[in-house]
């Protein structure tokens, strides 16, 4: 067959990249896969590895009080929370922000899925309770794997605040 047309050319040269393209695909499906069910099961994903979390964001609250003793307190019980959170596996990530316009001052992932239950944990905050932080509750999707997370964490961390 002879080509005398630049454009027919390139539409056969379209066609072909594209039926290469079709062909390739499900031999690109077949690929190892390299799921795990153990590990699936152990984190309690979807089919997509992912699972709900309750994601908080921590405001600036109305107690702007300046008195050292109490912010030392309620700091010190802020940081035990965390603690016993993290111990207990609920919570997954935690971190402050840095400055900013919004007044965020930090985030949790917690590992639940109730609001109602991420309330009930942050009630043994007393910088929540207190009001020093305002505490913003949203249902958030992520990867199932998260709590390996902390796992990792506490092995890289030299000193714990």
């Amino acid at each position: 067959m002879k080509i005398t047309n630049i454009k027919t050319f390139q539409g056969i040269t379209f066609c072909l990249l594209f039926l290469l393209l079709i062909v390739a695909n499900p031999a690109r499906s077949q690929e190892k896969s390299k799921y795990d069910a153990q590990l699936a099961a152990k984190y309690g994903g979807n089919d997509n590895g992912m699972k709900s979390y309750i994601f908080v964001i921590l405001r600036t609250g109305p107690n702007k009080t300046t008195d050292k003793d109490s912010l030392n307190a309620y700091f010190a019980g802020h940081m035990a929370n965390i603690q016993k959170l993290a111990a207990e596996g609920k919570l997954i990530v935690a971190g402050p922000f840095g400055k900013n316009e919004n007044q965020f001052r930090g985030l949790f992932i917690l590992n639940t899925t109730s609001n109602e239950e991420a309330r009930q944990m942050l009630d043994g905050d007393p910088a929540v309770k207190e009001g020093i932080f305002i505490a913003d509750l949203y249902t958030w999707w992520g990867s199932a794997a998260l709590p390996a997370y902390m796992e990792v964490h506490e092995k890289i961390t030299k000193v714990n605040p």
